[in-house]
């Protein structure tokens, strides 16, 4: 049996923009969003170039440069980005879904394929993925943040398989991140789809197809035999 797995920021939801502004609103702080979401390829280099730092510094070094970019004064960008970092497991940011991939998870249950999720979050996504009303698409939740290990170390991935009691080689993983969701996955020996606009400047390897909407994921979905055509 086949088993389809996902990351969860950035392949199922989003920072949600509106929230985040909000959210520091609260403390008296304007955010440009446009702006910042323009920044957000920049941003997202920043937490690749940190991450062997640990999640954490990641996280808030790539918070810290969308918040400059939003335009918040330097002095307080730090601040920021601490208290928001803190506040992430009650509050957090990733919360807006992405558009077809719940309803895709839905196609994968209603055809019998075991569906879960692989994240490296802060140790509360369940309780996030309960506020969304998801709970009852996914038979298993694997948070870094809970379990003590993050992508793309192989256990994280062993873990999964266990709880969806499938053999490594019998997973398809779905996220956005090259190293932590397409390397994590192949190093398990299991399948992956890279859910990022940069596949389509590179050539990929053997197991590994590309997608950058709902539509293009359930196409690789539909090449292994998991969905009709």
């Amino acid at each position: 049996m086949t088993a389809v797995t996902f990351d969860f920021g950035q392949t199922l939801c989003e920072l949600d923009y509106d929230f985040l502004m909000r959210r520091l609103a609260g403390r008296g702080v304007d955010l440009d969003a446009v702006t910042a979401r323009a920044a957000s390829a920049a941003a997202w280099n920043v937490y690749g170039a940190k991450k062997d730092e640990g999640h954490a510094a990641a996280w808030r070094g790539m918070i810290e440069a969308l918040l400059g970019s939003g335009g918040v004064a330097a002095e307080r960008v730090s601040e920021l980005g601490a208290w928001l970092w803190d506040e992430q497991p009650r509050q957090n940011l990733w919360r807006r879904p992405i558009r077809g991939m719940i309803e895709l998870v839905r196609e994968l249950r209603a055809a019998g394929v075991p569906v879960g999720i692989i994240s490296n979050s802060e140790g509360r996504l369940s309780e996030l993925v309960a506020d969304l009303e998801w709970s009852a698409d996914f038979e298993v939740i694997v948070d870094s943040g809970r379990l003590g290990i993050d992508k793309p170390d192989p256990r994280i991935f062993q873990h999964a398989c266990a709880a969806l009691g499938i053999a490594s080689t019998e997973l398809v993983h779905v996220g956005d991140a090259w190293e932590a969701d397409v390397q994590g996955a192949l190093g398990v020996s299991a399948s992956a789809i890279w859910f990022d606009e940069s596949h389509r400047s590179r050539e990929l390897p053997e197991r590994v197809s590309g997608a950058k909407s709902a539509m293009e994921a359930r196409a690789a979905l539909v090449r292994h035999r998991l969905l009709p055509a």
